[in-house]
């Protein structure tokens, strides 16, 4: 066992990971995090990981969906989920004291589920309106288009939702979906997290006794974790018929664990985070007056990434919009940050990180993702310090390998 301030690891013999982070909040999250989400599917059973979500929540061998759920919301707990390109996640926030109950019947949910038909088949319909529901949305659907421009030719083109054809199919028999969790929910890809005013040796014993037995699947994971070439078509539009023109400018960037990738977590936020005084925000919003919203965002995934701008105007107002994106962008690349400048975002960087480690949730979910995929979850203040370290020419330099008009594509709802 590894011991980092107040987090503590250990790896079961059969590869599963847990992580505890210490806190002496009374409120523990405790958790499974799998490896296996949109981009480890077939493009037939596109929506799989997602399905899977839902579909483990309906019953067990041992249990009924409502017996879980009554299980932990009848303790004051809530349980939830929920389904990325790469991961699948299952959780739960509860009194430190119901850690070992919340735990044993979240792995019950992830490796004995029963997937009755006549249940999944009401969890179908579902998924079908959230898939609706999600089409109306043209700030959430431009996310998931966009993808699908960048990374044309991958499964990380695919939408975490699926479609109504492959709905129908992998939803058609329970063996389907019950041979992909064999051949992902191995445990290698899993890490058992927790974050709370628990012991970290009753969360290792808690641990090793749910998730100690699994083997691995011996056929391997499939090899469908390719990002693909760099795609040909940088422009797409679409008819929407909506009241605004919707746009989303980006294109590729570093993976988790780059050596420029907290470079790019510190542009990110000077370009357009979550703060009104993001450079985006104050040229086109602030200062022009042409949109509500602007921003940035940058997702690091485990071999990629990539990086947008989203905004959305009238349509008389997109065109002067989106050269002063350009602008912006342009400026970085050309333009050092001052000392003050740098020392301005610097400083507004460590206070959002210090509120946001405040929020419970969040942090032990970053928590898994980070031992996930590095086998190592730092805290707020070291992964500041590494930051604190990025000078204005690595911005530069940065700026440069992104933002170039070489690595731009842009997508348009009109």
């Amino acid at each position: 066992m590894q011991e980092n301030s107040q987090t503590f690891y250990h790896i079961l013999p059969n590869g599963v990971k847990i992580v505890h982070r210490w806190t002496p909040s009374p409120v523990a999250y405790v958790g499974v995090m799998v490896g296996a989400g949109t981009r480890d599917e077939m493009p037939e059973e596109n929506g799989m990981a997602h399905y899977i979500e839902h579909c483990v929540f309906k019953g067990t061998a041992h249990h009924t969906g409502r017996q879980i759920i009554h299980a932990i919301e009848g303790i004051g707990g809530e349980i939830n989920a929920y389904t990325t390109k790469e991961e699948t996640t299952f959780y739960a926030a509860i009194m430190a004291e119901h850690v070992q109950l919340t735990l044993h019947l979240i792995a019950e949910m992830i490796l004995q589920p029963s997937f009755k038909k006549e249940e999944t088949d009401k969890e179908r319909m579902v998924i079908l309106d959230e898939i609706e529901s999600y089409n109306d949305q043209p700030s959430e659907l431009i996310y998931d288009d966009f993808e699908n421009l960048v990374f044309a030719g991958s499964s990380l083109a695919q939408p975490i939702l699926g479609t109504k054809k492959t709905l129908k199919h992998i939803s058609s028999k329970p063996s389907y979906a019950l041979d992909w969790m064999a051949q992902h929910y191995t445990p290698e890809r899993m890490v058992v997290f927790c974050q709370g005013n628990v012991k970290p040796e009753k969360i290792f014993r808690i641990a090793e006794k749910e998730f100690g037995f699994l083997t691995r699947d011996p056929r391997g994971p499939r090899e469908t974790r390719i990002p693909g070439t760099n795609a040909e078509e940088h422009t797409r539009a679409y008819k929407k018929h909506t009241h605004q023109v919707h746009a989303m400018l980006g294109g590729r960037a570093y993976p988790i664990g780059h050596e420029k990738q907290l470079a790019m977590f510190l542009l990110n936020n000077i370009l357009g985070g979550g703060s009104l005084n993001s450079r985006l925000n104050l040229s086109l919003r602030e200062s022009k007056g042409l949109v509500y919203t602007v921003e940035s965002t940058y997702t690091p995934l485990s071999d990629t990434g990539y990086w947008c701008v989203y905004w959305a105007c009238d349509p008389e107002d997109y065109s002067r919009s989106n050269g002063l994106v350009r602008k912006e962008l342009d400026k970085l690349m050309e333009v050092p940050l001052s000392e003050a400048a740098l020392r301005n975002a610097l400083a507004q960087l460590r206070g959002q990180l210090a509120i946001s480690a405040q929020n419970q949730e969040n942090s032990a979910l970053a928590l898994a993702k980070s031992v996930l995929y590095r086998g190592y979850a730092p805290e707020w203040q070291e992964t500041f310090a590494r930051i604190a370290q990025t000078s204005s020419k690595d911005l530069l330099e940065v700026a440069n390998d992104l933002f170039c008009v070489e690595n731009c594509y842009i997508l348009t709802y009109i």
